[in-house]
């Protein structure tokens, strides 16, 4: 699964920028009010929640804000909002999946769809990318003091981890999708703390691209993930080690 520490980099850098701009705890709210919504109040018992819960505290989301958040989910006055995926191509060919939790569809596509037109882009219909994506358990994981990496590594493959990567005090384990639930159980009974953990899109196929291509490309993207309605962007770009430097 080579590529994936770089995306993992790439992940942790922006989710730092995104907490900064206060971004990040407006899509987690969103996820815990829709979880709560869908499986009840009591993280025993809804396992979305429990996983979302879990997010909030990786990202230093005050306990209020996410009580509040789960009152909103399952009270009369809860927002109904729904979850709705986007499709398409950004310039020179790079494939681009947005996700979004939205309380008004119309608004939503025609922010997406202006976006993807202003950067030179299209929208595609649903399930044009599948080909592109494939949909991966991803766990981010602060690695602890006296650790065993070998003998880690050994109880995430027999939970089910296809991979398990070791970078500048990071772990990131990947498995798939089916195998969420296991790998989350498995690293609860070690005692491990999670300090993100997603079902991530991972590109199959990549895309490289020139700076001024790729800064352009990056643009398209801040420009979607700055919408509140969006909760995440995928995209298949390869990037280079100097490329990174410019996010």
């Amino acid at each position: 699964m080579s590529g994936h520490s770089k995306w993992s980099t790439i992940k942790r850098k922006k989710g730092a920028l995104d907490a900064k701009r206060g971004k990040i705890f407006t899509k987690i709210i969103k996820e815990i009010s829709i979880a709560a919504r869908e499986g009840g109040p009591e993280p025993a018992n809804n396992p979305r929640l429990r996983l979302a819960i879990q997010n909030a505290k990786g990202a230093n989301m005050p306990k209020e804000n996410v009580e509040r958040a789960i009152k909103k989910g399952t009270g009369a006055d809860g927002s109904h909002y729904v979850e709705v995926t986007y499709e398409g191509y950004a310039s020179n060919g790079v494939a681009v999946f947005v996700e979004c939790t939205t309380d008004n569809l119309n608004r939503t596509v025609a922010a997406v769809r202006s976006a993807f037109s202003k950067y030179g882009g299209g929208l595609g219909t649903n399930g044009s990318l599948e080909f592109i994506f494939a949909r991966k358990g991803v766990f981010h994981i602060v690695q602890p003091e006296k650790f065993d990496e070998d003998e880690f590594t050994l109880e995430m493959i027999d939970a089910g981890a296809e991979d398990v990567e070791f970078e500048e005090g990071y772990i990131t384990v990947y498995c798939a999708r089916e195998d969420f639930g296991s790998i989350q159980k498995k690293l609860e009974e070690m005692g491990i703390e999670v300090e993100n953990a997603e079902l991530q899109r991972i590109p199959n196929t990549h895309v490289k691209l020139d700076d001024e291509a790729f800064k352009k490309v990056m643009k398209f993207i801040e420009v979607l993930e700055d919408d509140d309605d969006v909760q995440k962007v995928y995209h298949n770009i390869e990037m280079n080690e100097e490329q990174m430097e410019l996010i």
